[in-house]
């Protein structure tokens, strides 16, 4: 019996949150981007998400102007599909909006040629390859053992070791990718303007000030406080009010 609820409540979640979806596609193109976001904001409740709801909850803010809230939504959007070029497109508009430009410091050395490698693909995506070559080197494996020639042998042979090599860089590649994914914490900042401390205190100095819609790094949390870094390596303490993190 209880087994039958669950499901008659899991479906019902279901059909609710596909029908907020749709309803909020309709008023959107109607142009009532408010009303699109309420619709869309009772599927969030209703535990579902994807990366299209966060998409078009971003594209409604940023019809009203509201820049936080649009580079947030599509920013979700991106954690979820990182390789959707609509939303990186939309996301860079969005980011027109802000006040602050901070730089983008570049890595350099054995560290960066090993950060852009492993960055091309997202690391399921390097999954899949690592599944891929192993598929590949068992074929070759088999080809060897039953092969009869000497040439084909050698060939098999090879081929076993040159795969080998390629399922290891993958699976070092989508390693790498996921612990970059997991120990990184982006957010947005939601307050109109913010004073940055430099100790997690009111009456410590302030180090510099961001405003709405800036992206920052979360390094560490304590109590009400987060410590902050921006993209240009600046860093400094923001009461955790001020921001929203991505993939909280």
């Amino acid at each position: 019996m209880k087994k039958i609820i669950f499901i008659l409540l899991l479906t019902t979640q279901v059909f609710l949150a596909q029908t907020g979806f749709e309803k909020g596609n309709t008023l959107y193109q109607k142009e009532r981007y408010e009303q699109a976001i309420s619709e869309y904001e009772s599927v969030l409740a209703a535990k579902q998400h994807s990366a299209e709801l966060y998409f078009n909850l971003g594209n409604c803010y940023y019809k009203l102007n509201k820049v936080a809230p649009a580079i947030y939504n599509y920013e979700k959007a991106l954690v979820l599909n990182p390789d959707d070029t609509e939303i990186a497109n939309n996301l860079k508009f969005a980011q027109k909006m802000q006040i602050d430009e901070i730089k983008v410091i570049p890595t350099v050395g054995f560290s960066k040629m090993v950060h852009d490698f492993a960055s091309i693909f997202h690391y399921n995506t390097w999954a899949w390859i690592s599944v891929g070559f192993s598929t590949l080197f068992l074929l070759c494996f088999i080809g060897y053992y039953f092969s009869k020639l000497t040439v084909t042998k050698r060939i098999f042979f090879f081929g076993m070791f040159g795969l080998l090599l390629l399922l290891l860089v993958s699976v070092s590649a989508a390693i790498s990718e996921k612990n970059d994914f997991d120990n990184e914490r982006p957010a947005i900042v939601f307050a109109e303007m913010v004073l940055v401390k430099s100790e997690p205190q009111k009456g410590s100095n302030t180090v510099f000030t961001i405003h709405e819609g800036t992206k920052v790094f979360v390094l560490e949390s304590m109590e009400n406080w987060r410590k902050i870094q921006l993209t240009d390596g600046t860093e400094g303490w923001i009461e955790k009010t001020a921001i929203k993190e991505v993939k909280n």
